[in-house]
């Protein structure tokens, strides 16, 4: 079992274990020893986002890979693909982004990619966890511990340097546009866009606006403690005023690190992930671009989604929830579009993780290249009413494996047809259950997630 990477890289509130300065300089060590080069200098990119904590981390990764003789690259505050995107632009054997994502501000995160510009595959992470922890860093770092494969201190001409890059935002910039059909301009368009005081704060405004675009822009301002704070894709709502109040044609609203989007339409109802996935998917299908004519989403899409997308003639494929499965799976099978209600949206053709301004200039192209507005678009999905209820439990035993749950939920998916959908899992990090339900009818899908939710607390309820 992993104890410090969880779903998306190692995540915990600054300044307290595991997001301390010193598991950092473990970490920056591990990094560099596990990508280390024999016959020339490893490099390491490091970005963040706009979190005050994130100061301190990015010295303290760069004391522990300078100090293994890997050169660090610092880039500043970028989005996580931005991140990604650069490392491989770059040419660096790995990077590093310090980033909670869509937490607030407390809490911080590392969380690393390969030279090829993906997240690290499990067994990699498990085995830098392995090294960071070769000795306790919750009492010290006895960095000459017999054992410990990072305790070999080097000699002084051979530690490593470290520097800035002040043209990274404008590289990543120029590749941001670059995945904006060339034919078309955003001439014409009043764009609210929310960056939510993170990462994205200066690159997102920037884009839309070299594309042509008249812009309103909120959540520009960040002071280290403001990141997510009432703004972005977690709070659409402030976005979803302003399109209305200033006429504009939509909304964009992205969160910390900038790989998360929610828009609003020019009548300020929000579009979520799902629909998205749908309308951007579709039209790739009728374009010709939609390999495998499937797109791939988490179990905890909603059934509207799949409905849509069947009724054009689009595949949906299902994954575990997180977007680094959803990345595996596509992949694995050479598909192109795929991401999580929440707004992670990938689009394999264009970038190698979730990129919320990539996503949005997407779905820009749409409105141009088809001169609908937004809220025709969204159309193409209608949402199934979904019923979520989570209870605390005991112990976490296969749920096939309790006779009277598995019949409750038999008989809800024979009661629901092809027309509803079921999910029971476990919480990956709490001792909880969710069952989820979709279907056509509110009141039904509330008995029948009632239901199921009864005969587990019977089976396992605290």
């Amino acid at each position: 079992m992993r104890r410090l990477f969880g779903t998306d890289g190692i995540r915990g509130v600054a300044n307290r274990y595991p997001m301390t300065a010193e598991i950092a300089v473990r970490l920056g060590q591990a990094v560099a020893h596990h990508f280390r080069h024999e016959h020339r200098r490893t490099r390491i990119l490091v970005g963040k986002d706009t979190r005050l904590s994130g100061y301190f981390f990015e010295n303290a990764l760069a004391a522990g890979i300078t100090s293994m003789g890997a050169d660090v690259m610092f880039v500043g505050p970028l989005p996580t693909p931005g991140i990604a995107f650069l490392t491989t632009d770059m040419r660096a054997d790995a990077g590093i982004v310090i980033s909670a994502s869509h937490n607030p501000y407390q809490d911080n995160g590392i969380k690393i990619f390969g030279a090829d510009g993906f997240k690290l595959p499990d067994e990699v992470e498990l085995e830098l966890e392995q090294l960071i922890l070769a000795t306790d860093p919750k009492s010290s770092l006895d960095i000459e511990a017999e054992g410990d494969p990072l305790a070999g201190l080097l000699d002084p001409h051979r530690i490593g340097r470290a520097r800035r890059y002040e043209d990274a935002r404008g590289r990543y910039q120029v590749f941001v546009k670059s995945t904006f059909p060339k034919a078309l301009v955003l001439d014409g368009l009043k764009i609210v866009v929310d960056c939510a005081n993170g990462a994205a704060y200066k690159v997102a405004p920037a884009a839309l606006e070299e594309l042509g675009a008249e812009l309103i822009v909120l959540g520009a301002s960040p002071d280290g403690t403001n990141i997510n704070a009432e703004c972005g894709s977690l709070h659409p709502r402030f976005a979803a005023a302003k399109v209305l109040q200033s006429g504009a044609n939509l909304g964009i609203t992205l969160d910390g690190d900038a790989d998360r989007l929610i828009l609003v339409d020019e009548k300020g109802q929000l579009v979520d992930g799902d629909a998205i996935m749908a309308l951007c998917g579709i039209e790739m299908k009728r374009l010709g671009k939609l390999t495998g004519d499937t797109v791939v989403a988490t179990v905890m899409s909603n059934l509207g989604l799949e409905v849509a997308l069947r009724r054009h003639g689009v595949h949906l494929e299902r994954t575990q929830v997180g977007d680094r499965y959803v990345v595996s799976h596509m992949r694995e099978h050479g598909f192109t579009v795929g991401g999580e209600q929440s707004g992670h949206l990938i689009f394999l053709d264009h970038a190698t993780t979730g990129d919320g301004l990539v996503a949005a200039l997407q779905v820009l192209a749409i409105m141009q290249r088809t001169g609908r507005p937004l809220s025709e678009l969204r159309k193409v999905m209608e949402h199934y009413p979904q019923v979520l209820v989570n209870l605390q439990v005991r112990e976490k035993p296969p749920i096939g494996d309790m006779e009277d749950v598995q019949a409750a939920i038999d008989v809800v998916n024979a009661r629901l047809g092809d027309d509803g959908r079921v999910l029971v899992r476990y919480s990956g990090t709490e001792p909880k259950a969710r069952v989820m339900v979709e279907g056509p009818n509110t009141a039904m899908i509330n008995t029948c997630a009632n239901e199921i939710a009864d005969a587990m607390r019977r089976a396992i309820g605290v």
